[in-house]
């Protein structure tokens, strides 16, 4: 292997409600080494939150908050018009509700990635990504921000000297600037398992990303995420896990949970 030699994989959890699950969470925690648990927002609820942190927190899987829209509906992936300091305000309150439910479960938080929407907005919107870094740092831990590698969240905590982690996606498609590929356009979700490690251990080689319509670009990457909602998640998640060590890349959390071993 060439430039990176250790990284951490991360998935998005706890985003059933109910009775209604989504994808397979005990499967992926056995796989990932950080898990970004939904705050009953785009999806989750108390117990759901609880289940999840207490199995994450069994497996030695570092907790990361996963806020996004409250819009159940369209999974916290359409824009809805808020004004920034609402955001801000709206993160906080997903932040401390899945703290409260991590204090029950005994799972204590390492860190907030933004969801879906919320996410690709902070990506290029300053007031949005300075909202949400605000809501972040008001918090007690401190709580570290994981970020879409090469945003303006990214680089306002960076500017804040706030810790800051970068992520990559193993299943998605980049466009030549960078930002993923809108999930409506063909070709945006990658199902080749193979073809995703591949195209991974290249990026890793070279630290430079394959996109649609131009040269790879150079990305910066602490985390792969692995969508735990994607169609054959777990097989992509176990492959790249098997791939990535057999290719002699270490896979540990990009920050160990709290009061873990160092």
């Amino acid at each position: 292997m060439g430039q990176i030699t250790t990284i951490d994989l991360n998935s998005d959890l706890g985003e059933g409600f109910g009775p209604w699950p989504m994808g397979n969470d005990r499967a992926m925690l056995g796989i990932v080494t950080s898990a970004n648990i939904a705050c009953g927002g785009h999806a989750g609820d108390a117990e759901t939150m609880f289940a999840t942190l207490q199995e994450a927190a069994s497996r030695g899987v570092s907790i990361g908050a996963h806020p996004g829209y409250e819009d159940r509906p369209g999974f916290g992936r359409r824009i809805i018009p808020m004004a920034p300091p609402e955001i801000g305000r709206m993160v906080a309150a997903q932040i401390g509700a899945l703290a409260g439910v991590a204090a029950l479960a005994g799972a204590p938080l390492a860190y907030v990635k933004p969801h879906g929407a919320l996410a690709n907005l902070a990506a290029d919107d300053d007031q949005v990504a300075a909202a949400i870094l605000a809501a972040i740092m008001a918090q007690p831990g401190p709580l570290a921000v994981l970020a879409i590698s090469g945003t303006a969240l990214e680089q306002a905590a960076r500017a804040a000297g706030h810790p800051v982690y970068s992520e990559i996606f193993a299943a998605r498609a980049y466009l030549p600037n960078g930002r993923l590929m809108p999930r409506n356009r063909p070709g945006a979700v990658l199902h080749d398992a193979q073809a995703v490690l591949a195209r991974l251990l290249r990026f890793l080689d070279t630290g430079r990303m394959e996109v649609s319509g131009g040269d790879p670009i150079p990305l910066r990457a602490e985390s792969i995420c692995v969508h735990g909602d994607t169609p054959g998640a777990v097989e992509i998640a176990a492959t790249l896990r098997a791939g990535l060590q057999a290719a002699g890349v270490t896979l540990a959390p990009f920050l160990p949970p709290p009061g873990a071993a160092q």
